[in-house]
């Protein structure tokens, strides 16, 4: 495995990524595109969770992309509540369909808090994703409804911010139903718990999109 910092643009700005490159040659593999949490809370793809399940997908065969959205880290550009955020993760996604060892036909976004809400957001319109998964992700009501791809969520029991009774409501809106699993004695940062996190979430994607 390896991991290669990267830059690509969404509309006129330049973002700044690491690719997670299995290293495991022949056929091609699957690929996921991975969200951060809010850009003025501190947000990054340095973010413990965001790193945790990116290095796991590519131990199990998954290239994983993470990167700054606009206005995070060196990517150009300013936080846009959302909107242009969606725009950097279909030209995320754009990086991998182009990437000559993924395989454009096993695609997944994924996203912890802010940046699971950002891919809720975006996945009506990113035709090519056949799984999502989100960590914790903020719940806006009605957002979920119409969308019909297989989904994944996980929050802990004691979150603060996200209120895992709404997350599961919300959740049987999907066609078909998401899966959640709340996990009890864990909060929204998910510090010490990141591995076992990450092993839910990467079984996910294995078993939906993996080669």
């Amino acid at each position: 495995m390896s991991e290669q910092a990267l830059s690509f643009m969404s509309e006129h700005l330049e973002i700044e990524g690491v690719i997670h490159d299995p290293k495991e040659g022949g056929a091609k593999l699957p690929g996921v595109a991975f969200c951060h949490p809010h850009t003025l809370y501190g947000g990054d793809m340095h973010n413990n969770v965001v790193v945790a399940v990116s290095r796991m997908l590519a131990e199990k065969g998954i290239y994983a992309l993470r990167f700054n959205f606009r206005g995070a880290g060196s990517s150009e550009g300013a936080f846009d509540e959302g909107k242009g955020e969606q725009n950097d993760l279909q030209a995320a996604l754009n990086v991998l369909i182009e990437h000559p060892g993924v395989d454009p036909d096993c695609l997944g976004v994924a996203g912890y808090s802010f940046g699971g809400l950002v891919t809720l957001m975006a996945a009506k319109k990113l035709k090519q994703v056949r799984a999502l998964a989100a960590v914790s992700p903020v719940v806006i009501p009605g957002l979920m409804e119409d969308l019909s791809l297989p989904a994944y969520f996980i929050c802990g029991a004691r979150d603060n911010v996200v209120s895992p009774d709404l997350l599961m409501r919300e959740a049987e809106k999907i066609s078909p139903p998401g899966e959640v699993e709340i996990l009890e004695g864990i909060d929204h940062f998910w510090g010490g718990f990141e591995k076992e996190m990450a092993e839910k979430v990467v079984a996910f994607f294995t078993r939906i999109i993996g080669s």
